[in-house]
């Protein structure tokens, strides 16, 4: 159990942000009243912190600026709330896979020099599961990029997390891409190739291993990016996806926001983004190369995570399963007994799932009964 309850953070996760990178996220945006303390020291540790960005860029000049990745990413696509972190811990257990860990999203600056120090902090700081789900958390875990990335630059959309009202923009401009610049792309491909290189230096995998919902509507550029990477897509019931990502939204939003946003506001942007999304990783999967692509339903993973897993690097030429498989399965086995929050479904949820939702239910034959 950390010393910090996660709803009750005196400060956001923008305090591993860069200076200029906290300046172009936070500057002439609205900061509500209540969050004014909250935003000042988040600044101040920034600023503090943001001294020490200059070690670290020195040590990856030096080190990994040069080197060429072995091979390209595997990554592990799906809205919120899909399945995607538990795919992502199996996986993981695979060695040969590096990835993104919990400290590095908020510390993406310390990653090669003071990591110790400051993953000891961090660790005694957090709590050691997640308030909406109750997934294991820890410093050295597998987690999402994206909001390493936020702290790497201000063009991802993970800042809707601190600013709410901007969600609109944000999913547009740099979930979809769409209005994106030619400057803040490339930023972007820069920006994302280095996380990948301190990730593997940090994990010493050899492959990355991505699990980034944003990423599922980023396709078109992450195959120009990687023209071999292989993706994994996960579907899940969307009643389930629903109340799952309402709930999940609700309680992580609390800590990190800096400006307050509605319920109805936030359940609506949530029906937005989860079409948005959909239509577009619908219009560009046909991009990736053929034997790239895995698309699978959450249900029937994890009805079988072993065998299934095994299934996906069989299809997707994967190498390095024998190897992996005792711990694979061994984690899997541990998890039999988890117990995952389980949904009934409100009136309320199955109207506005049907009216905004149609085209996944339809294409996937989900229904009610199927949560």
């Amino acid at each position: 159990m950390g010393l910090l309850e996660f709803n009750r953070l005196p400060i956001n996760t923008l305090v591993g942000a860069d200076w200029k990178t906290f300046h172009q996220i936070t500057d002439g945006r609205s900061i509500g009243a209540a969050y004014q303390g909250k935003y000042r020291l988040t600044k101040a540790v920034c600023r503090l912190l943001s001294l020490l960005k200059p070690l670290q860029d020195r040590r990856y000049e030096r080190l990994l600026a040069d080197r060429p990745l072995e091979h390209d990413p595997v990554f592990i696509l799906g809205h919120w709330r899909s399945g995607t972190t538990f795919m992502h811990n199996v996986f993981s257990c695979d060695r040969h896979f590096g990835y993104n860990t919990t400290y590095q999203t908020v510390f993406p600056h310390l990653m090669m020099w003071g990591q110790p120090f400051f993953k000891k902090n961090m660790s005694w700081l957090m709590p050691d599961k997640r308030p909406t789900d109750n997934m294991e958390l820890a410093v050295d875990l597998p987690q999402e990029e994206e909001f390493a990335l936020t702290n790497m630059m201000p063009y991802t959309f993970y800042n809707f997390w601190f600013l709410p009202q901007c969600t609109d923009e944000y999913a547009d401009k740099y979930l979809l891409f769409d209005g994106i610049t030619p400057d803040e792309l490339k930023t972007f491909e820069e920006m994302f190739t280095k996380l990948i290189k301190i990730s593997l230096w940090n994990t010493h995998g050899t492959q990355f291993l991505s699990k980034n919902p944003p990423h599922t509507g980023r396709v078109k550029e992450l195959v120009k990016m990687f023209p071999n990477a292989k993706f994994i897509y996960l579907m899940r019931n969307p009643y389930t996806v629903f109340e799952s990502t309402r709930s999940f939204f609700t309680n992580t939003i609390q800590p990190l926001k800096l400006q307050d946003i509605s319920h109805e506001q936030l359940q609506a942007n949530i029906l937005s983004v989860y079409a948005k999304l959909y239509h577009k990783y619908e219009a560009d999967k046909h991009l990736i190369p053929a034997g790239n692509l895995v698309e699978i339903k959450f249900e029937d993973y994890e009805k079988d995570p072993f065998g299934r897993t095994e299934d996906i690097y069989r299809q997707l030429s994967l190498p390095g399963f024998e190897e992996a498989r005792p711990v694979i399965e061994a984690y899997v086995n541990k998890k039999k007994g988890y117990k995952k929050n389980r949904y009934q479904y409100k009136p309320e949820t199955v109207a506005l799932v049907e009216r905004h939702w149609p085209f996944a239910l339809e294409q996937w034959g989900y229904g009610r009964e199927d949560g």
